[in-house]
């Protein structure tokens, strides 16, 4: 179809090309996606809500468009499907999509971005333009209702091929975990989260963790969360961060940091005059000897 209507000597086409086949020969349990008949540039996808999260077991669906000058500018993303995490049929802003062209890289492509997507999922939104803030309960009931059937959406080809990007996600899909009171299912995912955890995000979650729980006397500013995509140091890797600002808190009643610095100034003040006066005469000491056997050496003393 596209080898017909396309040239295959433009660049984003043979790149699109490539990427359908990849996709194909390589497919993936997590997501799916695939072009519209009619028009490359155009692509829908659907993807698994992440494992220990709120989104498990639901089926999100998505569309994609790709520039005419993919993959040197990056494409934009907009969800379907109810999620509690981003606004449907508003274009999503992440550092993969348009919205941030400055991060884009073209080593990148519509795998790379769908991994990226599924890893902020579970992320904070923290405002973020077309980002939601549902609580988890709420999330879950809506990843339970996206496994029922495809959102209507688009001409009857696009919707034909969303339908069948359904079955077959829902074939690889686990069941949403049954609703348990907030406090069970927090111990739960903690208890979870210590004991099995992501083999790829291990160091992320250790680094979390321990930022989570700082030494006495410390107490934490500022989190700063973010996702991070390297896809070109071969396999791709997701990963989270975390910088943290911490400051000291002063013990009540003991004396304060900038006190114990003071004494310990004072007192070395104190050592540096003793030893500055002990230098001097001895200095004088020396003087006087050099000129008493000066002067016994010349006969000036009897």
């Amino acid at each position: 179809m596209a080898e017909e209507k396309y040239n295959l000597k433009n660049p984003a086409v043979k790149r699109i090309l490539q990427e359908v086949k990849e996709m194909q020969s390589n497919p993936s349990d997590d997501f799916m996606s695939l072009p519209l008949e009619e028009n490359i540039f155009e692509w829908q996808f659907a993807i698994r809500g992440p494992c220990d999260s709120e989104f498990e077991g639901g089926i999100y669906h998505g569309r994609i468009q790709l520039p005419a000058e993919y993959p040197f500018k990056p494409p934009a993303f907009m969800l379907l499907t109810p999620n509690g995490r981003f606004e449907t049929q508003t274009k999503i802003c992440l550092s993969i999509s348009n919205h941030h062209p400055e991060h884009w890289q073209p080593s990148w492509s519509v795998r790379t971005a769908l991994v990226a997507l599924i890893a902020f999922m579970p992320t904070n939104p923290d405002g973020a333009l077309g980002s939601l803030d549902y609580t988890k309960e709420e999330r879950r009931k809506l990843a339970i209702k996206s496994r029922e059937a495809a959102p209507k959406f688009g001409t009857p080809e696009r919707q034909k091929l969303m339908d069948e990007i359904h079955q077959h996600i829902l074939s690889k899909a686990p069941p949403v975990p049954q609703l348990t009171s907030p406090q069970s299912s927090d111990n739960l995912h903690s208890r979870e989260s210590e004991t099995e955890g992501n083999t790829e995000n291990d160091g992320a979650v250790a680094a979390i963790e321990e930022h989570q729980n700082p030494e006495p006397g410390l107490r934490i500013v500022e989190d700063v969360r973010a996702v991070h995509v390297n896809a070109n140091a071969g396999p791709l890797r997701v990963s989270f961060t975390a910088g943290l600002t911490l400051s000291r808190q002063v013990p009540a009643g003991g004396p304060s940091e900038q006190q114990q610095r003071l004494e310990v100034r004072d007192r070395k003040n104190v050592d540096d005059r003793l030893f500055t006066l002990a230098a001097i005469g001895l200095t004088l000491a020396i003087a006087f000897l050099l000129m008493k056997k000066f002067m016994k050496a010349g006969g000036y003393t009897s």
